[in-house]
């Protein structure tokens, strides 16, 4: 008789054989519901009974208790009835069986029979679509399956079911509860067969869909793993007169990265790095790219770009042409602009903005940048000899020991910050008369339209016949306090003259300008220094870019009101700290994720 053994929870799944010969061709196969009371309580269901007239075909025997499983509705209540005298139970999922064959005797005789295993591996026995965990065999008592427990061990619990072991390693296993063996049992778990091609394990990712999909997909599921934000990589600081932007272009790329990349993000990075100039303004610094860096686990350069503030409609329809929200990234903005622009980026490019604050930002990647250095040179510099012309030059600074530090950052205003440490820092005060001023009243008085226009106008150009000096008051030098005669006693002083502003040109009227405002800087820099006892002052932002007058007017100001105690540094970066720290933020958010 084909007897098979049904029970739930952590009850024994078995299959075992008796019968009367060897010869015989009929076997009953028929379900027995658990062995107690105790053991039924809250257990699924058995299979329920099938006959089956010849043996030979185990296939047939385990596919017909498939089938009565798949109606387990019936099937529940049979076995319920069987096993507890017509008590209906509720009908529920089996846990998956574990098949034993029990060693055989042959009738009237004392050897045992063991199982062909070519019979499992010839496919009269079929795998199921799992792998499962060995399964001790079971000993022989009068032909019903052996209940296995703690006291169960011996060389006769295993012999006859080695070979079914095997099929149970490809498919068929019982529940993690009943994967019970003999107590202090040091058989070894029987080897397992090879995996059909069907059941072995397959890509996660979804056959079906589009290549770009995948390719999404695939960037999520890395990201995750390494923790990194997906590609591409940018930190903008939208300011009121310009707008910097900087990019991680990767060069680590592998094959398999460059050839599941979807085309709009290989658009995007070679419009980015091909181009030195995007439309009428936008303008990538070349001579300041980072090369060799490693940010976030990855290998690249760092490209520095900038356009007009006026622009960022432009740059927003870019976005959306270049269906830049489908790529799933987080774009990182500081600065005003951050907040006014959120609502057109958000409702033409479909794009959300992270908003970061822009002094956390100017001061997170003004300390990054000067820790990775300038291409192997140091990012910060000073002028030595600044009160002498013929001697002045330019000389790096190493700024290891940055704190404290009088930070004043000039864009379109003026900020400065006392920053004592890393997370320590307060605004002392500001002005409103910064880069935005120069170019606005360049542009009032001489016609230009651009800030290297001015700045080009301005290197040209003598102050002296638009201010009015000290010498123009005193005739000379006012000694009794050490004022040089060639000190601005009042910025345009002489334009209440009509003889003079009739002789003055353009160029005049620009330089005058920029030294108006770099000296009205320079007198409030100073006397923060002093209130705050902070003998270093770092000047950054892009009113200091190519312009070499306002730096050697603000290093001879330190030096000469300071008698030199006071020191003036400079940034080669000057005004893309603010983009670099909202880029860094990227990667700190991603990390809290």
């Amino acid at each position: 008789m084909l007897k098979l053994v049904g029970g739930g929870g952590g009850q024994d799944w078995a299959c075992s054989v008796a019968g009367t010969g060897l010869g015989s061709k009929e076997a009953a196969l028929e379900t027995a519901g658990p062995r107690d009371q105790g053991e039924a309580n809250g257990r699924a269901p058995g299979w329920g009974c099938a006959e089956v007239s010849d043996l030979a075909p185990w296939s047939l025997m385990l596919r017909t208790c498939a089938a009565r499983r798949a109606s387990r509705g019936q099937g529940a209540e049979e076995a319920g009835e069987s096993s507890r005298g017509g008590e209906e139970r509720p009908a529920r999922h089996p846990p998956a069986p574990a098949l034993r064959l029990p060693n055989r005797k042959a009738q009237g005789g004392s050897e045992e029979i063991k199982t062909p295993e070519n019979d499992l591996q010839g496919g009269l026995l079929s795998r199921g679509p799992l792998a499962a965990p060995s399964v001790p065999g079971m000993g022989d008592r009068g032909g019903q399956p052996e209940r296995l427990g703690s006291h169960s061990s011996g060389d006769s619990v295993h012999t006859g079911a080695a070979a079914l072991n095997g099929l149970l390693q490809n498919g068929f296993h019982p529940p993690s509860a009943c994967n019970r063996g003999p107590a202090g049992g040091g058989d070894a778990a029987p080897p397992r067969l090879p995996l059909l091609a069907e059941l072995q394990p397959q890509s996660q990712l979804p056959q079906h869909d589009s290549p770009a999909k995948k390719c999404r997909l695939r960037r999520r599921m890395d990201s995750g793993r390494k923790n990194r934000p997906p590609f591409p990589w940018f930190g903008m600081d939208i300011g009121g007169t310009l707008v910097k932007l900087v990019y991680f272009e990767p060069k680590d790329i592998t094959a398999e990265e460059e050839q599941e990349e979807v085309e709009n993000l290989k658009s995007i990075r070679k419009y980015l790095t091909s181009n030195t100039a995007y439309g009428k303004s936008g303008i990538r610094d070349v001579h300041l790219e980072l090369k060799n860096l490693t940010m976030c686990g990855r290998k690249g350069n760092l490209h520095f770009i900038r356009f007009p503030s006026c622009a960022m409609h432009t740059f927003i329809q870019m976005g959306s042409e270049k269906n830049f929200s489908s790529l799933h990234t987080t774009l990182c903005a500081t600065g005003g602009g951050a907040f006014k622009f959120e609502e057109d980026f958000r409702m033409i490019a479909d794009l959300q903005l992270h908003k970061l604050d822009e002094l956390d930002c100017l001061i997170q990647g003004l300390l990054y940048v000067d820790s990775v250095g300038f291409n192997g040179k140091p990012e910060c510099y000073y002028f030595e000899n600044p009160t002498n012309p013929e001697l002045c030059q330019k000389k790096p600074y190493c700024l290891d020991n940055a704190y404290p530090i009088l930070l004043v950052n000039m864009g379109s205003g003026v900020s400065i910050l006392a920053v004592y440490s890393k997370d320590n820092y307060k605004r002392v005060t500001g002005t409103s008369l910064g880069g935005g001023t120069f170019l606005g009243l360049c542009c009032l008085l001489t016609g230009c339209e651009t800030f290297e226009e001015a700045l080009e106008m301005a290197a040209k150009g003598d102050s002296t016949n638009v201010d009015k000096l000290v010498k123009d008051i005193y005739g000379g030098d006012y000694e009794r306090f050490g004022l040089q005669g060639s000190a601005v006693a009042s910025s345009f002083g002489n334009m209440m003259s009509k003889e003079k502003r009739e002789s003055i040109s353009k160029e005049d009227l620009a330089r005058a300008t920029l030294v108006t405002i770099t000296n009205n800087i320079g007198s409030i820099a100073r006397m923060c220094a002093l209130n705050e006892n902070i003998n270093r002052v770092v000047f950054v932002g892009n009113f200091l870019r190519i312009n070499m007058v306002s730096m050697k007017l603000l290093a001879y100001a330190m030096d000469f009101w300071s008698k030199g105690q006071l020191k003036a540094l400079f940034l080669e970066h000057e005004g893309y700290f603010g983009a670099v720290g909202a880029l860094l933020e990227l990667f700190k958010m991603t990390d809290e994720q």
